[in-house]
């Protein structure tokens, strides 16, 4: 479990991160999205005790991260995958770890074979692609067995396996019960992965909630209809101050309007109907429209 109540954070001034206050629940896999600069990375860095708030708290599993006499046994965190003394093997740098809370080299074993590296494990991380480097990071984070998983853009750098490799992963962990927070620029794997959603913007939140109520709450659907009266049924949807794009082919794409409302100006104006589709709303659209004015550098 993660909590975060009121968190703020200054530099010189300017607000990084301010006004957050969410909490992150076991079972699930939680989305953690916002545009770049959006305070993501400082938040996630406050959790574990990397950054300090100037107000506010953050507990993991009830007490801040540093309290724990255990911490990788708590939370276990990717937050830069080349955080890593480049002069040690992959074995070494874990085992290093493992050293600072007990645990025993066998778990280094485990966890290199968990994350596909064992054939590398005696090979030196500085010799590591971006997309093995992520793979290590994630077998430290992994390396307590914690209850609380935290990955900052896991997927950077890995190929096609690689990202179905890590969205089994992240879907595996929740189903054990672990807190599972995980922040993406891919509108894409959070469709597929994430169940719940909190998504930030100049470090306040914007929206703590499921992807189904994010689409139905934006509310940025279409309807696509086909009629060989295309321009007929334009110029009557336009009327009643429906968004309508694209003539060609007797195809339209109507926004700011319901099926039903659409039917019911086509049947005024007389106008045939051969399709009346909606189109729900993707992921990426709906995060697009709530975070379009929060967007730092355009």
């Amino acid at each position: 479990m993660i909590e975060a109540q009121a968190l703020s954070k200054r530099y010189g001034g300017t607000v990084a991160v301010d006004a957050l206050s969410f909490a992150v629940k076991p079972g699930q896999v939680t989305g953690f999205l916002g545009p770049n600069g959006a305070g993501k990375s400082t938040t996630m860095r406050m959790i574990v005790g990397l950054d300090h708030p100037t107000a506010g708290t953050a507990t993991v599993n009830g007490r801040p991260y540093r309290a724990h006499p255990d911490p990788l046994r708590q939370a276990g965190a990717l937050l830069d995958a080349r955080s890593v003394h480049k002069g040690r093997t992959a074995r070494a740098h874990l085992l290093a770890l493992a050293q600072t809370h007990g645990i025993p080299a066998s778990r280094v074993d485990e966890v290199l074979g968990l994350v596909g590296l064992e054939s590398v494990a005696h090979r030196r991380a500085g010799g590591f692609s971006l997309g093995m480097g992520q793979r290590l990071g994630i077998a430290a984070a992994l390396l307590g067995d914690p209850a609380v998983v935290i990955l900052d853009e896991p997927v950077n750098g890995l190929d096609p396996n690689g990202v179905l490799w890590i969205r089994t992963l992240l879907k595996q962990l929740a189903a054990e019960g672990r807190t599972v927070l995980v922040s993406s620029h891919l509108m894409s794997e959070m469709a597929v992965t994430a169940e719940h959603l909190v998504i930030v913007g100049r470090g306040r939140l914007l929206a703590d909630t499921t992807v189904a109520e994010l689409i139905e709450r934006v509310g940025v659907g279409t309807v696509v209809v086909r009629t060989p009266e295309a321009t007929a049924l334009r110029d009557a949807l336009t009327a009643i101050g429906a968004v309508v794009t694209g003539v060609e082919a007797g195809l339209l794409h109507v926004g700011a309007a319901t099926a039903e409302r659409i039917g019911d100006v086509a049947r005024a104006a007389g106008v045939v109907l051969h399709e009346l589709t909606p189109r729900r709303a993707s992921l990426e659209e709906a995060y697009m429209e709530l975070t379009r004015s929060e967007v730092e550098y355009r």
